[in-house]
């Protein structure tokens, strides 16, 4: 199914967002790598290049066990520990950078202000107030280093040959560059944690209206499921009076009578296959769980295709069934399977001319199962196409082709196999015929 507002938890959106820092690690990773050696190999910049791979290497390690941790605390625990897991990667970015830095020049590197990417990271991980103690931390890492650089007790590794000058040795220059780092650290943290706030303030509220319409929905859903069942079983009340009367059984009727009666006994049959259409949208919007099981997929296709097959042959349109050996079972609800092959393979009955084509392809492939029904019909202009699977949409030409019709076939196929993880679409070309592709995943097959 898909997911919604309602699934998206915060634990959720965080885990996510870890997820994402973790994979930019993996790129910044590769970018410490690549820009030591090419400025130690091919710029000849002198670098102190074991200690900065050794902070890659670190950098890689801890954010593979990064993945491992995650994945672990998804599962097991709670909105807090993820967010302390989130918490301990900046501090360890940072305290990582920090090293990266020493040892590539110290306050003479530009990259410390790399320092502020991490801030706005956490902006967007953390809350206002971990943002700032993140900030904090990162400019106290920063002028610890320029003092202790500057007073001797670290030692500084110039960068030869970029700089004239040392710029450790000026205090004047450390101030400076610190004052600057920490105003922009502390700009940053102030406008990415206003803006993230408002965002998720905004995002709140569409998950409270978002549930509030699905409320309305499933009320609505409710009201209709009652009242086309009151309206079938009248309606079916009215069908079976009708036939007797238009057998004579009740007396004897003149040739206007019948033909009223008939149109009447008409009308009213197509008006229960709309009704039965309506209540099944009804049936699957209000539908919670999927109850699935194995079927054999064989039997599965040979029961549908002899239903199908014989309408097919009186037309003299062409059947033709391609399944993939491979494809024996497939875990799913049968019923609600059949209705959507059904109805896919109805339509391309209905709009296929005398004497055409359809083809009804199942093979599974690595990762999914495939299936595709393909009709030489009257096709779908490129205009309509997008909204075929709107509820009580016809195409024009459907219309044309076929007066009666309750628009909901398509929607039906597309909830159901939603409903299965899968998904469908339409490719047709006008005036030459329509193909429906059905992909499922692999685990619904075996």
């Amino acid at each position: 199914m898909k997911e919604t507002f309602a699934d998206i938890t915060p634990e959720k959106q965080l885990t996510d967002r870890i997820y994402w820092l973790i994979n930019l690690r993996w790129i910044a990773i590769l970018g410490v790598v690549s820009t030591v050696f090419v400025v130690s190999q091919i710029i000849r910049i002198p670098l102190l290049t074991k200690p900065l791979y050794g902070i890659a290497l670190i950098l890689a390690i801890y954010n593979a066990l990064c993945v491992w941790g995650v994945t672990y605390f998804k599962v097991h625990l709670r909105y807090a520990a993820i967010k302390f897991v989130a918490s301990l990667q900046i501090f360890l970015d940072l305290s990582c950078l920090a090293a990266l830095i020493h040892f590539s020049g110290g306050v003479e590197n530009p990259f410390y202000f790399y320092f502020i990417f991490h801030i706005i990271i956490a902006g967007i991980l953390l809350s206002r107030f971990e943002t700032y103690l993140m900030a904090a931390y990162a400019a106290c890492l920063f002028m610890l280093m320029a003092v202790a650089e500057y007073r001797g007790y670290l030692a500084h590794h110039c960068l030869s040959g970029v700089f004239a000058t040392s710029w450790h040795e000026y205090p004047a220059y450390l101030v400076g560059s610190s004052f600057v780092l920490t105003s922009t650290l502390l700009i940053a943290a102030y406008l990415t944690t206003s803006i993230s706030a408002r965002l998720r303030a905004h995002e709140r509220s569409l998950q409270t209206a978002n549930a509030l319409l699905a409320e309305k929905d499933r009320i609505k859903s409710e009201y209709v499921l009652r009242v086309n069942h009151d309206i079938k079983e009248d309606l079916a009340a009215i069908h079976t009076c009708i036939e007797p009367v238009q057998k004579g059984i009740t007396g004897p009727l003149n040739e206007g009578q019948k033909d009223l009666l008939r149109r009447v006994r008409e009308r009213s049959k197509q008006l229960i296959v709309y009704v039965d259409a309506l209540l099944e949208m009804t049936k699957l919007k209000l539908a919670e769980k999927l109850e699935k099981d194995l079927f054999f997929v064989p039997d599965f296709v040979k029961e549908i295709s002899e239903s199908i097959g014989t309408v097919a042959a009186e037309r003299q349109i062409v059947f033709e069934v391609q399944l993939d050996p491979e494809v024996s079972k497939m875990n799913g609800m049968r019923v609600y399977m059949a209705e959507a092959l059904l109805n896919l393979l109805k339509n391309a009955l209905k709009y296929t001319p005398d004497k055409g084509r359809i083809v009804w392809e199942i093979r599974g492939e690595k990762d999914r199962l495939c299936m595709k029904i393909s009709d030489t019909g009257i096709g779908i202009s490129p205009e309509e196409l997008p909204r075929v699977f709107e509820e009580f949409y016809r195409a024009k030409n459907a219309k044309a082709k076929v007066k009666k019709g309750t628009g909901l076939g398509l929607s039906i196929a597309r909830k159901i196999v939603e409903m299965h993880q899968g998904k469908i679409w339409l490719e047709s070309v006008l005036n030459q015929g329509t193909s429906v592709h059905l992909e499922f995943p692999a685990s619904l097959s075996s």
